[in-house]
């Protein structure tokens, strides 16, 4: 029998989602929390991989078990005994042919980022001091949306068999954080997220959209040059690194993962 499972988790506590040796990772503790209650092996399938420090709000997952438990009551156990970075807030019955992973439609990553010193964020949001052109940054981003080859914001050495993607939304916006509100402290622009979701990610993604789009921000890199790392899915035209993929060295680097968030998962 297959069952859902819907959590959250403080990627600052783990080195990433998947289970790999010599590291504490979100799969391996949920994995060995499941198989103890359960009393039988349980493997974990994850709707996608994130790194070391990313976080993650609504995460989806599957497992099979042999045994009819009750949810509610396993809900609580998980939450008795996983650490403290892990919550689970559903679990439940769903058709064998689900797959967490390949089921999906629809992924959406939020980044955080403030722009004056503020010690109640800096956990969960990258500090980038210098002058940004905010509406710069969203005209670059809606370059990024429909089907294009993101190849250059890709990790070097991934195994991906493509790097299409169809981005279905990208942009920034202001906040005030809810201690700002409760206290009179930082005003809004002090405070910006990125958003962005698409059918897929490449690793690294987003994190290296991120870092070239504060480039533009900062003034460091074009309009021009920012639609110039975009290929339409299918080009060849643009220069190129090994395997037909574009150079990760023409995007701008990538930007630090505590801030960003895996923050919805659609089927």
């Amino acid at each position: 029998m297959r069952y859902f499972i819907k959590l959250s988790y403080d990627g600052s506590l783990f080195c990433g989602w998947q289970a790999q040796p010599n590291a504490k990772t979100v799969q391996e503790c949920l994995e060995y929390a499941l198989s103890t209650l359960l009393n039988e092996k349980i493997s974990v399938v994850g709707a996608g991989r994130t790194d070391s420090k990313v976080n993650a709000v609504g995460y989806a997952a599957h497992f099979d078990s042999l045994s009819e438990p009750d949810t509610g009551r396993l809900i609580y156990k998980l939450n008795a005994i996983l650490p403290p970075g892990i919550v689970i807030h559903d679990i439940h019955r769903i058709s064998d042919d689900f797959h967490a992973r390949f089921s999906a439609t629809r992924r959406e990553y939020t980044y955080f980022v403030h722009r004056m010193k503020d010690p109640f964020v800096k956990g969960y949001s990258y500090y980038c001091s210098y002058k940004l052109d905010l509406e710069a940054m969203n005209k670059a981003a809606s370059l990024l949306l429909g089907r294009h080859d993101f190849g250059c914001f890709e990790k070097v050495g991934s195994d991906n068999k493509t790097s299409i993607c169809t981005v279905q939304e990208a942009g920034w916006f202001s906040y005030r954080p809810a201690h700002c509100e409760l206290m009179g402290f930082g005003k809004e622009e002090d405070y910006l997220y990125f958003r962005i979701s698409a059918d897929r990610f490449l690793r690294n993604m987003v994190r290296a959209v991120v870092g070239s789009l504060l480039e533009v921000g900062r003034g460091k890199r074009s309009l021009e040059d920012f639609a110039a790392l975009i290929r339409e899915a299918g080009s060849q035209e643009r220069k190129t690194g090994s395997g037909g993929k574009a150079a990760r060295s023409l995007a701008g680097e990538s930007v630090p993962g505590h801030a960003l968030f895996l923050s919805k998962v659609e089927y």
